[in-house]
């Protein structure tokens, strides 16, 4: 059981005004630490000290916990012992000096333009399904958005017409532009298939499924797999490599950083920054093996 529980909750959802994922990402990590704490005698949250928290990562690292986990779990750590510190519960903070593993940075998976341009045209077809799917996948290119968002997102935030959608992450919004084959494509959706196959007429989501209750994170991702395995794209492509190439697409022809920052929605430029780095390797890789002198 966390300690001081309805408190922290709201502060993740008051003042860090956490999306969805995050807030439940922290629950999960600080309740298997207090889990580990009650399992070792630990009662209150003034008991704990750094070099238990070190052990616990320690244990993590144990039981074939990744380093990207134990990023992810020393920053909720340290957000929670932050508030309790700054809510005076504790008189010192055991987390403040905490550091992340040190991991070599992974570039995201990206596909070429040519790849995305076979994978929006493999559901060709004229039935719903077809008609739908062509949607999905030209939205998640069209704006970069999260698969959180896309299964989220309400028919009222989309307007064909002007071209632009309104996004929604947690508390924060933002509007990102779509292109006008997409918009075609969604409007189609939206005119002809939408109405012939939802469930329930007051269903606010976008995208339904073909029973009519709203599209899954899982019906999404099994949608980009099965087209991307009939255009014969290697790798493993998701909702999150759509995004990538988004990103680095953009970037490639020129687009400013803070610019595809926004429409990202990202709120720190660092996070957009891997998308230049993305092009800065491909460039040092044609360099080293195309220059004379660099070989």
């Amino acid at each position: 059981m966390i300690y001081y529980e309805n408190e922290f909750t709201n502060y993740l959802t008051d003042i860090k005004k956490c999306s969805k994922n995050t807030f439940m990402a922290y629950i999960r990590d600080i309740n298997q630490f207090t889990d580990f704490c009650h399992i070792n005698g630990i009662k209150s949250a003034e008991k704990v000290d750094e070099p238990f928290i070190k052990n616990y990562l320690s244990y993590l690292k144990k039981i074939g916990k990744s380093d990207a986990t134990k990023t992810r779990v020393i920053a909720s750590i340290k957000c929670y012992f932050r508030f309790l510190y700054l809510n005076k519960y504790i008189k010192s903070d055991p987390a403040s000096n905490l550091k992340n593993p040190r991991n070599e940075k992974k570039l995201p998976e990206v596909i070429s333009p040519n790849d995305i341009m076979m994978l929006l045209k493999e559901p060709s077809g004229h039935d719903y399904k077809s008609i739908r799917d062509r949607a999905i996948l030209e939205l998640l290119y069209a704006t970069g958005m999260r698969v959180s968002e896309l299964i989220e997102l309400k028919i009222s935030d989309i307007n064909t017409q002007i071209g632009i959608v309104n996004l929604h992450n947690g508390n924060k919004s933002r509007i990102v532009p779509i292109y006008k084959e997409a918009s075609k494509h969604i409007n189609e959706y939206i005119k002809y298939v939408r109405p012939a196959i939802i469930g329930d007429e007051n269903t606010p989501e976008l995208f339904v499924n073909l029973t009519g209750a709203p599209l899954s994170r899982q019906g999404c991702w099994k949608i980009i797999k099965y087209y991307a395995d009939k255009a014969g794209i290697e790798g493993d492509i998701t909702p999150k490599t759509l995004r990538h190439s988004f990103a680095t697409h953009l970037l490639q022809n020129g687009a400013n950083l803070n610019d595809v920052k926004e429409m990202l929605g990202h709120s720190d430029i660092s996070s957009t920054q891997i998308y230049a780095d993305i092009i800065k390797s491909k460039y040092i890789s044609s360099y080293q093996r195309f220059h004379p002198l660099a070989k």
